[in-house]
């Protein structure tokens, strides 16, 4: 049994998929950091200065905390949509770009099934085509 463990927790699947998860977990870092800190703030600014990941919504009606933090320090219920949008977007930009890279794969796919070469070729300079018969002119008289 632990052989046949082995065998599959080494197979290249395996590993590239656990490459994959490492990677998206940093990627959504990444992304979390762009909505939170690049996108939301001049949208906030377009929405009148307010923090959007800070919108909310208290549960209850005792009181009508100033933060999100200042009701989970009170014991405050709350629905907090803003966070929600922010993960929304979030989501958006990571699906966007999985779509872009996934995209491009089928197309290379697509170009490798057809037998076109994955880069465009490259034209050999003409002095290069002259050298090349030069070359083979002298091998048959040789």
């Amino acid at each position: 049994m632990f052989k046949e463990f082995r065998d599959f927790a080494l197979k290249g699947n395996v590993l590239d998929m656990a490459v994959g998860i490492i990677i998206g977990a940093a990627f959504t870092g990444i992304v979390t950091s762009l909505v939170n800190d690049v996108l939301m703030p001049p949208i906030g600014v377009l929405l009148g200065g307010v923090d959007f990941s800070n919108y909310f919504l208290a549960l209850t009606m005792d009181h009508a905390p100033a933060s999100i933090e200042a009701a989970k320090t009170a014991g405050v219920p709350v629905l907090a949509y803003g966070k929600f949008i922010n993960a929304l977007i979030n989501f958006t930009i990571v699906a966007f770009a999985l779509f872009i890279v996934i995209r491009q794969m089928n197309n290379l796919k697509k170009r490798i099934a057809k037998g076109e070469e994955a880069a465009p070729a490259v034209e050999t300079p003409r002095q290069e085509v002259l050298l090349e018969e030069i070359r083979d002119l002298l091998k048959a008289r040789g």
